[in-house]
C-alpha cells in the first residue's frame, strides 16, 4: 500500500482538534501509522472531509472491499460516508464488537467512543431504501434485537420502529448500551406513552438515566412513597440530577408521607439536607440523625441548625451520662446549641478537648454568654490552638467581653483585648514554667502588677486552705 506522503502528512495533521489542525497548516508533519486509529475526523470540514475519503481510497482501495481488520484498523477516520460503501457484513462485525467491548467499559468511556457507533448507524439510515416518514423500514424491533438496535438505528428511526411495550420488557437491557444522547428522548416518549396516567412506582425504579429527563412538574405528579424506590433515584451510578430536581424528589416523598432515614440523609447530601424547608427538617425523626452518621451542616442556616441540634440531643439523649461518647457523637450539631448546653459540656468534669474549627462552627451568640472558664474547659488540650484564631470575628468579639486580667490568669495563651484592669498600669504576662518545671515568682522589672494580679485569688485560696485545715486540726 502506497501513500502520497504530502498528501498522507497534511491529512494527519488535521487530526487532534481544530487548534492543531491551524497550528500545523505551515510546517510539515510525519506521523507513525500506529496514530490513525486515535485520528478524530470530527474535526474536518467539508473539502477536507472529501480529502480524506479520497486519501483513504488511495491508500485502502475500494470500500467495498474493506473487511473488519481494515476497519479496526481506520478507527474513527472512516466517516459516514465512506461507511456507507463498506460491504454491510463487514459493518455488521464492526458494530458487535463495538457492542461487546462496550460491556466492559464505564459511562465516560462509551461516551468517548460513540463517534463510531453513530457513524455505524447514520451509513445504515443512509444505505437503506429512503422510506416513508410514517412507517418503520428496518423490521420489527424485538427482544432479541434491541439491544443492537438502539446503537445501530438513529433516533429518528427508533421512533418508528420501537414499540413501548418491548421497551419495558427490556428497559435495563437497553439502558446499559452506549446509546447516543439523543436517543434518551425517544426512549422517555416511549416509557410515557406506555404509562399514560403516570408511571408507577415499581417502573420509577426501573428508569436509570432516563428519570433524569423528567421536570420538576413531572416529578411532582410520581407516586413517590418508598424509601427504597427514592434511595434507588438517588443512586448517583444513574447520572447527576439538578438541585431543583433533587428537592422536588424529596418534597413529593415527603408529602406523600415518606420519611427521611439515617441512610437516606448520607444520601441525600450535606447541601440537599440544608435546602430542606424547615417544615421538612422538621419531620425527620430523632432516630435517623442517630443513625445518619456523622453530617454536615455548616452551610444551613442556623434556625436548621438549631433543629438539628435538638434532633440530636434527643437522638443522643441516653449517652448524656457520659460525656465523651456522648460529645462525639452531637459534636456535627453543636452550631445549633444554646449557651446553657455548651456550659454543662464545659462544666461535665471530663475533658471534652473540643477542636477549633468546631469551636468556631458554634452559634457566635451563644457564644457571647460563654465564661473565660467554659471556654478554657470546652477546649481542654487545644487551648492555645485559640491564640490561632484570635482575629476571628466571633472569638474578638468574645475576647472584647471578657476581663483581661481573667483572660491572662485564667488562658494564659496571650490573648489581648479584654476589659482592662480597674488598677494602674500596663499589666504584662503571667509567669510561665521554667525548663526545669517550676514557676518563677520573682517579677521581671515592671511586672509587679500582673504578677500581684494573677497571684492574689490562689495565694487567698492557699491561705484558707492551711487555716481550714488548721481547724480541723
Amino acid at each position: 500500500m502506497v501513500w502520497a506522503a504530502p498528501a498522507l502528512a497534511a491529512a494527519l495533521c488535521l487530526r487532534v482538534s481544530t487548534d492543531l489542525v491551524k497550528a500545523t497548516a505551515a510546517r510539515g508533519c510525519d506521523p507513525e501509522p500506529g496514530t490513525i486509529p486515535a485520528s478524530d475526523p470530527d474535526v474536518l470540514e467539508g473539502a477536507q472531509q472529501d480529502a480524506l475519503s479520497a486519501l483513504l481510497l488511495s491508500g485502502y482501495g475500494d470500500p467495498s472491499s474493506w473487511d473488519l481488520p481494515t476497519l479496526k484498523d481506520l478507527g474513527p477516520l472512516v466517516n459516514q460516508t465512506t461507511l456507507s460503501l463498506v460491504p454491510e457484513a463487514a459493518r455488521e462485525d464492526l458494530r458487535r464488537g463495538i457492542a461487546a467491548s462496550h460491556i466492559s467499559q464505564g459511562r465516560s468511556q462509551r461516551e468517548k467512543s460513540l463517534p463510531l457507533p453513530r457513524a455505524l448507524a447514520a451509513a445504515a439510515a443512509g444505505a437503506r431504501l429512503e422510506r416513508s416518514a410514517a412507517r418503520c423500514q428496518s423490521g420489527p424491533i424485538t427482544a432479541s434485537n434491541i439491544s443492537d438496535a438502539v446503537i445501530y438505528l438513529t433516533p429518528e428511526e427508533l421512533d418508528l420502529c420501537l414499540r413501548s411495550d418491548v421497551l419495558i420488557e427490556n428497559l435495563e437491557a437497553v439502558l446499559d448500551q452506549p446509546v447516543i444522547t439523543d436517543t434518551y428522548p425517544v426512549l422517555k416518549k416511549k416509557v410515557d406513552e406506555f404509562f399514560p396516567s403516570g408511571i408507577p412506582e415499581e417502573q420509577l425504579r426501573r428508569l436509570g438515566l432516563l428519570s433524569r429527563l423528567y421536570t420538576v412538574q413531572e416529578i411532582s405528579q410520581w407516586p413517590l412513597t418508598s424509601s427504597d424506590t427514592l434511595s434507588v433515584l438517588l443512586d448517583p451510578s444513574g447520572g447527576e440530577w439538578n438541585d431543583s430536581q433533587v428537592q422536588q424528589l424529596l418534597s413529593r416523598y415527603l408529602s406523600l408521607g415518606g420519611s427521611l432515614t439515617g441512610p437516606l440523609l448520607r444520601q441525600i447530601g450535606d447541601k440537599h439536607l440544608c435546602e430542606l424547608q424547615e417544615e421538612q427538617i422538621q419531620q425527620i425523626p430523632a432516630g435517623a440523625i442517630r443513625t445518619a452518621g456523622q453530617l454536615n451542616i455548616s452551610s444551613c442556616s442556623q434556625t436548621k441548625k438549631e433543629q438539628l441540634y435538638g434532633k440530636a440531643r434527643e437522638a443522643f439523649a441516653s449517652l448524656a451520662s457520659t460525656p465523651g461518647p456522648y460529645y462525639c457523637q452531637i459534636r456535627p450539631y453543636l452550631g445549633g446549641a444554646p449557651a446553657e448546653d455548651l456550659k454543662d459540656l464545659a462544666n461535665a468534669g471530663v475533658p471534652i478537648n473540643m477542636d477549633l474549627d468546631t469551636f468556631l462552627s458554634l452559634n457566635p451568640q451563644e457564644l457571647q454568654k460563654l465564661s473565660v472558664t467554659d471556654v478554657k474547659n470546652l477546649l481542654g488540650e487545644n487551648l492555645s490552638e485559640l491564640k490561632q484564631a484570635e482575629h476571628e470575628p466571633s472569638v474578638m468579639s468574645w475576647v472584647q467581653k471578657q476581663s483581661q486580667q481573667e483572660l491572662d490568669c485564667v488562658l494564659g495563651i496571650g490573648l489581648q483585648g479584654g476589659l482592662p484592669d480597674p488598677s494602674p498600669g500596663n499589666i504584662p504576662e503571667p509567669p510561665r514554667p521554667t525548663s526545669n518545671g517550676y514557676i518563677n515568682l520573682e517579677p521581671e522589672p515592671g511586672s509587679g502588677s500582673r504578677l500581684c494580679s494573677c497571684l492574689v485569688p490562689v495565694l487567698a485560696a492557699a491561705v484558707g486552705s492551711v487555716l481550714l485545715l488548721g481547724g480541723l486540726l
